[in-house]
């Protein structure tokens, strides 16, 4: 069956977003670390890796996993909503901001850190200062548009992804944009897969996903009847038991395959 809908991922497909996290935790450290008498880098490192290990002990990781949320969101996302899970969020996420940078600063042998707060609040700023897209994002869009109908597919809270497709200036491309947080359900599970399939019209053998995430949109797609496209931007390995219908290095080797099809 011919191919007449595509699906994309967004962030690490579309949308820089460790790169930009990573670059906005520096900015802020180089800020931070004279006041401490640290090394940027070492900080940076630090409070990420704190973060991580609070996020992963919490009890909303389970929550935050399912759906796609990490703890470098946790440290900048607002997470607005009613959900009673996003409002626990909100309130535990002030003291795990607090908490990442207190203990990252500790670790590095800074007694008694104060001044935290400062920190707290301006990484944020730095991240929502870089938001950007990869650079064949959109020349890929806008050639497959014009033979197919293109729909987005994305892990993460509500708000925070809905941020990020607004600043990449990408959301007129798509026909259908389906969010985890929205719908209660979180790539690799195939029910997300169907929903966005539904909300297009189109059959699972007549749509391809395009990911970064084999564990993710991968897995995920194939198991919901998709053939799926693995977008390899850097050397990451194949996992075991995991392969894709497709590779590809980048967005512009995109159309081929899927013409090909």
């Amino acid at each position: 069956m011919p191919i007449t809908a595509v699906i994309f991922d967004m962030d690490e497909t579309l949308v820089v977003d460790d790169a930009a996290t990573d670059e906005a935790m520096l900015a802020t450290c180089r800020q931070a670390a004279p006041h401490y008498g640290v090394a940027a880098d070492a900080l940076a490192q630090a409070v990420l890796r704190q973060a991580r290990d609070l996020w992963w002990a919490s009890p909303l990781h389970g929550y935050g996993n399912a759906l796609g949320i990490s703890s470098r969101e946790v440290l900048w996302g607002r997470f607005t909503g009613d959900d009673p899970n996003l409002r626990a969020l909100r309130t535990w996420m002030a003291g795990f901001r607090t908490q990442a940078w207190s203990q990252a600063l500790t670790g590095l042998g800074v007694a008694n850190p104060t001044g935290i707060e400062r920190w707290v609040e301006r990484f944020p700023k730095e991240r929502r200062a870089r938001h950007r897209v990869f650079p064949d994002a959109e020349p890929c869009l806008r050639e497959l548009k014009k033979k197919y109908r293109l729909a987005l597919l994305s892990n993460g809270a509500t708000d925070l992804q809905r941020e990020k497709l607004e600043a990449s200036g990408l959301a007129g491309y798509f026909e259908v944009v389906v969010i985890s947080g929205e719908v209660g359900i979180g790539k690799p599970e195939p029910g997300i897969f169907l929903l966005a399939l539904e909300r297009l019209g189109v059959s699972p053998q007549s749509a391809v996903m395009v990911g970064d995430s084999l564990a993710r949109d991968i897995k995920g797609a194939q198991a919901a009847g998709m053939r799926a496209v693995w977008l390899k931007r850097d050397g990451a390995p194949l996992s075991e038991g995991l392969r894709p219908d497709a590779i590809v290095r980048g967005l512009g080797e995109l159309a081929v395959v899927v013409e090909r099809w």
